[in-house]
């Protein structure tokens, strides 16, 4: 009976196969949405780490051996792990531009007190916040954005193979140039309703002003209030061609950032 020798040197490459995959993996389903949220439990986020990289990891070439705890393998995994977090978080900023936008509109329509727990985050949001988050999770179930997140994690291990090298740091510019393309991402979703209650409230600046006797604060805000929630329900039937072009920009964003340059 024939005895099956490994080297040294076959172990620490097929170690090096799986583990540097499975770090940038991990590492990305940590923060990318839906994978990343607190409904899913670690151990399912952790399941799907190996489920992914053991279907992933044949596929890739010839990863560094896995030689044991010394500084270049940090340096690999760190930067595994700015790699899988940086693809996630430029997603994450396209699921809060709507969080946002829903804040926007809340404050402005005095609801801004009416605020929740977001089970997904564990952050408080406003009601609207979160009709938004949750409408925004379901459009993007609904397109399979999960299964394309996925598609791109696979092919960053393509543009950019696991070594020493990678982000650029024109690239870490662009991410956080991310910050003001999403709050005007926000205020353009939250345009029209603001604008609309602004216009409200200007009018009853006028009617307090030729009527001192009338209790402003006491009619103001049940009128803005269901205004507000009218001017919701009018403008939502743009919400869906709002999410196709920020969500489109977002992948596009990361295509930007798994290219040349």
């Amino acid at each position: 009976m024939a005895i099956i020798t490994l080297s040294e040197v076959q172990v620490t490459q097929f170690v090096g196969q799986y583990i540097w995959p499975l770090t940038r993996i991990s590492a990305f389903l940590l923060a990318a949405p839906i994978f990343g949220t607190q409904i899913v439990s670690s151990r399912i986020r952790l399941a799907l780490s190996f489920a992914v990289t053991i279907l992933v990891a044949p596929l890739l070439p010839p990863l560094p051996a896995f030689s044991g705890f010394s500084l270049p393998i940090i340096l690999i995994s760190m930067q595994q792990v700015i790699i899988g977090l940086t693809l996630a978080f430029a997603m994450q900023v396209v699921f809060q531009l709507f969080v946002l936008s829903g804040q926007y509109i809340a404050m402005k329509m005095g609801l801004g007190f009416a605020s929740m727990n977001d089970p997904s985050s564990g952050v408080t949001v406003t009601i609207i916040s979160q009709f938004y988050l949750l409408t925004t999770t379901l459009l993007f179930v609904s397109i399979n954005g999960h299964l394309l997140l996925i598609d791109v994690l696979v092919k960053s291990f393509t543009v950019m193979p696991v070594g020493m090298d990678g982000f650029s740091l024109q690239k870490f510019s662009d991410i956080t140039l991310l910050g003001s393309w999403m709050f005007s991402g926000a205020l353009t979703i939250a345009l029209p309703v603001m604008t609309a209650l602004l216009l409200v409230n200007v009018a009853f600046g006028i009617m307090s002003r030729s009527a001192p006797q009338m209790n402003i604060f006491a009619v103001g805000f049940p009128i803005t209030l269901v205004l507000g929630l009218v001017l919701m329900w009018m403008g939502f039937s743009s919400f869906l061609s709002n999410f196709y072009v920020f969500t489109d920009k977002g992948f596009i964003f990361l295509e930007h950032l798994l290219g040349a340059g």
